[in-house]
């Protein structure tokens, strides 16, 4: 295939799935699958590899906040920057500690229609959680941010996070999810999973080049370096549009909506992994 083409694909594909409650594991595993004939553990390594994009599409939107992240390490940041390197790296070490060994084992081990199962639950979960805030919108507010947070729900968020390295699981949804089943805001929510995205992209990246290399190596010789540049930056800008739109949703209180839609994606996207049989 072209490699203008093929580049464009791809990076609309991760750019678009990295950041809704549909794993974009499946959906690079399914396109690459057909396109490029990769059987299940070379397209699951490859899904976790293609992050590079939307990595750096957070890291550009949330310049600021990493900024004063790292001016907490050296102890020059403002309280709230002390809080979110807190969050960040309990969150992060939980989702390694989980999820590195889920990735080590899991490709060789689960397939078929199994693997759609966490998502499914998930999507299930947020339906009744809406039908609960629908009855009880009076008292029912989420109100929670960053500060009000505990190490608890640090470790829970990087409970969330490890799980999305199960094949089917969508990262952004269970992270999301996870926050605002704590009664985070909406947009806080959002914000807080799209952040812990980094840590945990860079990890995700590290972990496919240190025990997947071949895989990675065989698939990049199959796309070209010229595909994999214009995917990445494809999905860069694709991620920059959807960040910016998904945090608008979340900011305009539509909380039944918001629910409802993560609840549903969640479903559709669990249902197509375990009908594919694709992670």
């Amino acid at each position: 295939m072209n490699p203008l083409i093929l580049g464009l694909v791809l990076g609309v594909v991760q750019g678009i799935s990295e950041w809704v409650p549909i794993s974009s594991k499946t959906q690079i595993l399914l396109v690459s699958s057909f396109i490029l004939g990769l059987g299940f553990a070379s397209g699951y390594a490859f899904g976790l590899f293609m992050e590079i994009g939307t990595l750096a599409a957070a890291i550009i939107y949330f310049r600021r906040e990493l900024y004063g992240v790292i001016l907490a390490i050296f102890r020059k940041g403002t309280r709230e920057d002390e809080i979110l390197l807190k969050y960040l790296i309990i969150s992060t070490i939980i989702t390694g500690l989980m999820g590195v060994p889920i990735y080590l084992f899991i490709v060789n081990l689960v397939k078929g229609p199994i693997v759609g199962i966490p998502m499914m639950m998930l999507g299930f979960v947020l339906i009744v959680d809406g039908i609960t805030i629908y009855f009880t919108r009076k008292s029912y507010i989420l109100k929670k941010e960053l500060f009000q947070l505990t190490w608890k729900d640090y470790v829970i968020v990087g409970l969330a996070q490890g799980l999305a390295a199960l094949p089917g699981v969508s990262r952004s949804g269970m992270t999301t999810s996870a926050l605002i089943l704590l009664g985070v805001k909406p947009q806080e929510a959002f914000r807080l999973s799209f952040l812990a995205l980094i840590p945990a992209s860079i990890g995700a990246i590290g972990v496919t080049l240190l025990f997947s290399r071949h895989a990675i190596e065989s698939t990049l010789g199959l796309i070209s370096y010229d595909a994999l540049g214009i995917s990445i930056l494809v999905a860069t800008l694709v991620s920059l549009v959807l960040i910016e739109s998904l945090l608008k949703f979340a900011r305009s209180n539509k909380i039944l909506l918001l629910v409802f839609t993560l609840g549903i994606l969640a479903i559709i996207s669990g249902s197509i992994s375990s009908i594919t049989g694709f992670g």
